[in-house]
């Protein structure tokens, strides 16, 4: 029985985008914030390309035919790997969420009363939204085993490689010494290693 892959990962994708509505609901008062035209240029229009980039195969037939040369052979068991890849990425990314709480933001933000958490997911990786959601990218591409998945991820790696530093720097003024323990102990999202 053939299994349906891209529903299976396009439901992944719909579930988190369900989640992250649901959770945008609680979230604390901001105090700092980039503004919307940076953050607009460095992290939605990367997305943004990045989804397109997953769209549809059709899209790149005849212009982006590069795009969909094969990094990985045509494999059930592949893409059933990236559909798992991409489910435990989403799923980690969604504890994260729920551990951060009031916290959150779709944005680089101080929220008032913001609280440095290291708990949760938080203990392995400080950041592992960024964790799971690149997981999640890397499925996809697994999934997709065209170039095109791989550039996808690579745009979405750098995006979230220069949010994450501003957030690095923010939240260093903003808890001193204890962040920078923090950042002694536990990796920023690979554990153990980056």
């Amino acid at each position: 029985m053939d299994l349906p892959y891209d529903k299976i990962i396009k439901t992944i994708w719909l579930a988190f985008a369900l989640c992250w509505l649901w959770y945008a609901r609680q979230a604390k008062a901001v105090q700092r914030r980039e503004s919307p035209g940076l953050r607009f240029a460095k992290y939605w229009l990367p997305l943004i390309a990045a989804g397109a980039l997953l769209g549809p195969g059709e899209w790149y037939d005849a212009a982006g035919a590069w795009l969909k040369l094969r990094w990985l052979p045509e494999s059930d068991w592949l893409r059933a790997l990236g559909c798992l890849l991409a489910l435990v990425g989403i799923a980690f990314a969604v504890r994260a969420r729920q551990v951060l709480g009031e916290n959150w933001s779709v944005a680089v933000q101080l929220k008032r009363g913001h609280e440095l958490i290291e708990r949760g997911p938080y203990r392995w990786v400080r950041h592992p939204i960024y964790t799971g959601l690149l997981l999640a990218f890397l499925g996809t591409a697994v999934l997709i085993g065209e170039l095109r998945g791989l550039l996808a991820l690579a745009i979405v790696a750098a995006s979230f490689w220069f949010k994450l530093r501003l957030e690095e720097r923010w939240l260093g003024e903003q808890f001193g010494p204890a962040y920078a323990d923090y950042k002694t102990r536990v990796k920023a999202l690979v554990p153990g290693l980056l």
